[in-house]
C-alpha cells in the first residue's frame, strides 16, 4: 500500500502561483511513477502532469504546458506541482496518484485531493 496526502491548495488570484505537494508513505516511493490529475466542479477527472520514478521524464497536458512543473524528491518521498500563471479554468480539486508507469490507467494509489480556487 501507498498512502498519499496532498497539500498546498488554496485561493489565489488569476496570474498567481501555488505549489502543491504530495507526501507518500508506505511502499518504496522511488519505485513509483507519480501523476497529478484534477477535477473541476461538474466535470470528469483529467490528467495534468506525470513524472517517472527517477524524475528524468515529465509529461504535461497541453492546457498546462509551460505553466506547470512537476518534480519529485525521492529522499523526502514527495512529489510537487508548481503552478504559475494560474487561470480561473485551473480551479479544481487536484489529486496525486502513484503507479508503476506514468500512464493514467496504471495509477494504483490515489490521494484525497486538495482544492485550488483561482479567482478572476
Amino acid at each position: 500500500q501507498v498512502q498519499l496526502v496532498e497539500s498546498g491548495g488554496g485561493l489565489v488570484q488569476a496570474g498567481g502561483s501555488l505549489r502543491l505537494s504530495c507526501a507518500a508513505s508506505g511502499r518504496t516511493f522511488r519505485n513509483y511513477a507519480m501523476d497529478w490529475f484534477r477535477q473541476a466542479p461538474g466535470k470528469e477527472r483529467k490528467f495534468v502532469a506525470a513524472i517517472n520514478w527517477s524524475g528524468s521524464g515529465t509529461y504535461y497536458a497541453d492546457s498546462v504546458k509551460g505553466r506547470f512543473t512537476i518534480s519529485r524528491d525521492n529522499a523526502k518521498n514527495t512529489v510537487y506541482l508548481q503552478m504559475n500563471s494560474l487561470k480561473p479554468e485551473d480551479t479544481a480539486v487536484y489529486y496525486c496518484a502513484a503507479g508503476l508507469s506514468t500512464a493514467a490507467r496504471d495509477m494504483a494509489y490515489w490521494g484525497k485531493g486538495t482544492l485550488v480556487t483561482v479567482s478572476s
